[in-house]
């Protein structure tokens, strides 16, 4: 990748990092660990690789997105909000109860949302659907979709792995958010989902390992996935929760809770300060 593109993509994933603070910030609540573990992902692929156009947001031949973790709807509101899909200052009124920016993705409600998710596991079922009916309709267009890891505890994932596989759906890619934490603590000892990668294999995906925060190696995977033919692919991205913002970074304990005034101002200004060395 071009140093250029790079340097921009690394300071919109820190302008999405910072939306998410305040949206979070802003409501009292919300996910902004598993929001921030995934900012360089999404950043990626709206930004570099998705087919996708704001004044058309129902276009048919358009890529979709699915946000299996619908609970990190901050970062998908936070990049839809960059893309120009929503107003920047309608993130401000994140899960207030006039607002169309709820705690979970709508599909009814906020342009360029493909899919209503929250309930665990039912969101990659549905990249599945998606996937295969651009096969039956002959369609070009590619489907992405990110799960957690402890997403992975819920037997209908599993399901839909073997769907995918069954299908041939090399129009799906999908992300593992794998940042080893959840609400409760350490996925591997809430319910240990370990070895994920070689289930993935053993399900009958292709299957890469990419460090979940490096530009250049999320990118080279999507574009190797684009070149996987007969079986869809699982990009599992070894992220850290809270990415970002020191305090954050490895705490499950910031799963779900918003951060006061000082913790916002302190992660702010360390994004800040992460922009201006970037030197873009």
């Amino acid at each position: 990748m071009e140093q250029e593109l790079l340097l921009k993509l690394k300071r919109k994933a820190a302008d999405v990092r910072k939306n998410i603070i305040d949206a979070v910030f802003s409501a009292g609540s919300g996910h902004p660990g598993g929001s921030l573990s995934c900012a360089d992902i999404l950043t990626v692929l709206y930004f570099k690789h998705m087919n996708v156009n704001p004044s058309a947001p129902k276009d048919p031949d358009r890529d979709r997105f699915v946000l299996s973790k619908g609970h990190a709807s901050p970062v998908l509101y936070s990049v839809l909000a960059e893309k120009g899909y929503i107003p920047k200052k309608d993130l401000l009124t994140f899960r207030q109860a006039d607002s169309y920016l709820e705690g979970h993705p709508s599909l009814k409600d906020v342009p360029g949302v493909d899919m209503t998710t929250g309930s665990l596991g039912q969101g990659i079922c549905a990249a599945c659907g998606m996937a295969q009916m651009g096969k039956l309709d002959k369609r070009g267009y590619r489907v992405y979709a990110i799960l957690g890891d402890g997403e992975l505890q819920e037997g209908q994932v599993w399901e839909a792995m073997m769907y995918a596989a069954h299908y041939k759906l090399d129009n799906l890619t999908a992300f593992l958010d794998h940042n080893g934490l959840q609400i409760d603590g350490d996925i591997t000892k809430v319910m240990s989902p370990e070895p994920v990668a070689a289930k993935f294999e053993a399900f009958g995906w292709n299957v890469i390992i990419i460090d979940g925060h490096d530009i250049n190696q999320i990118d080279n995977a999507v574009e190797k996935a684009k070149k996987t033919k007969g079986k869809p692919t699982m990009i599992v991205a070894e992220t850290v929760k809270g990415k970002g913002v020191s305090y954050m970074e490895n705490q499950y304990g910031w799963h779900g809770k918003a951060p006061n005034q000082e913790q916002r101002d302190k992660a702010i200004a360390e994004i800040d300060a992460y922009i201006e060395n970037l030197g873009v």
